[in-house]
């Protein structure tokens, strides 16, 4: 990508307006490329503007109609499919007037994400477009009302697509009948890249949409997860049969309540407890006295709520716990620490060593920061439940 595509011809021909403060750069940049203010900009400044007529998505190509027509028999769960199809329509369609967008793409088979780790898979094109429309494209929000409707169906985006993600972004997208608009959202130095946001996200949402992570601390979005038959295990393993059974029986009614199921995680983030609710709740049950739970489950979990007298689970609160809680916590924490094949101690060496880090390959690296990011809001649980 060079920094004057945006003047292209092709640019003016759909109306594309980029501010002369801003450019295209491959120095200064986290990635391969990126956009760099080249003289400071103010916070609600425009950025660019991108016409919906630019826009690509499967009412805008060339193959719309028919992409309509067949429209019950494309569904799926992610709404991508008429988008892909789109895309491997136009793509190789010579006369296609988005031809001058697909020759700033990154290279398709030098896509980082995960599911071309393995050395072999089928329908490459179509697998190579999956990432790239995951790593790339935009879905606009939605209405109150259009919530409960098919799934929201992305879009490729021009010059939106080139920002890079950070969570401390600086720069928003805002959608209107006729542009999209890159706004920036506080003050950008000369010289300093510009991002936006793809979503609050942690570095294992990361690296599997979008190939990348953010190294730690950066990422303050960054979350790790507890499995909810983790805890189910921990609160088991000092019972006799007896108890466990009754533990069982505990477990089945926060089942009952839709608090945990068998593939569900308790997601804890750097600040705070993602599923706050969730995981009192799980608590509170497992670690009730015998006849207390037969009152809790008589009044199908609706009994007096002793939040506030318990403490809620926000994480300055955890050390506020009663014992028996903390215990259990802690307990499931040492056992998803268990899980991991290095401690760490090992990564904090790896990642101090620069050395040593640098022959790392791009994926141990990224696999690394995944890693590293989760194993530090997790032992900063167990310092909490000392």
């Amino acid at each position: 990508r060079g920094p004057g595509w945006c003047q292209a011809k092709w640019g003016l021909q759909v109306g594309l307006e980029l501010s002369p403060k801003v450019a295209v750069s491959r120095q200064g940049t986290v990635a391969g490329y990126g956009m760099v203010a080249r003289e400071s900009v103010q916070r609600g400044e425009l950025l660019f503007a991108v016409p919906r007529a630019a826009i690509l998505s499967q009412h805008t190509c060339s193959i719309g109609d028919l992409l309509e027509r067949e429209r019950g028999a494309l569904q799926s769960q992610s709404g991508w499919v008429p988008l892909l199809l789109a895309l491997l329509h136009e793509l190789q369609a010579p006369a296609s007037p988005w031809s001058p967008y697909f020759a700033l793409w990154p290279e398709l088979g030098r896509l980082e994400h995960p599911m071309f780790c393995p050395k072999v898979h089928s329908l490459e094109l179509y697998h190579q477009l999956v990432a790239l429309v995951m790593a790339y494209s935009f879905q606009e929000p939605l209405e109150e009302e259009e919530d409960e409707k098919e799934p929201n169906s992305p879009l490729m985006v021009p010059a939106a697509d080139i920002l890079n993600h950070l969570a401390n972004h600086n720069a928003n997208l805002e959608y209107s009948a006729d542009y999209l608009r890159m706004v920036a959202t506080q003050p950008i130095p000369k010289g300093h890249e510009i991002f936006n946001t793809y979503g609050q996200m942690a570095n294992w949402q990361l690296i599997h949409m979008y190939g990348f992570v953010e190294p730690y601390p950066d990422n303050t979005d960054d979350t790790a997860d507890i499995q909810m038959v983790t805890v189910r295990e921990a609160a088991l393993q000092t019972k006799v049969e007896a108890e466990r059974l009754l533990l069982y029986e505990r477990w089945d009614f926060l089942c009952k309540l839709e608090m945990v199921g068998e593939e569900g995680a308790f997601v804890i983030g750097r600040e705070e407890v993602l599923t706050e609710e969730e995981l009192t709740t799980t608590l509170k049950v497992l670690c009730m006295a015998a006849e207390e739970f037969r009152e809790f489950k008589d009044q199908d979990g609706w009994g007096d709520d002793k939040r506030e007298e318990e403490g809620s689970l926000t994480l300055k609160n955890i050390p506020k716990l009663k014992a028996p809680w903390k215990q259990l916590l802690r307990d499931s924490v040492l056992l998803t620490l268990q899980t991991y094949t290095t401690d760490l101690k090992s990564e904090q060496d790896l990642l101090s060593n620069k050395e040593v880090y640098t022959k790392l390959s791009w994926r141990e690296q990224q696999a690394l920061q995944v890693r590293y990011g989760q194993k530090m809001i997790l032992h900063q649980l167990l310092e909490m439940t000392l």
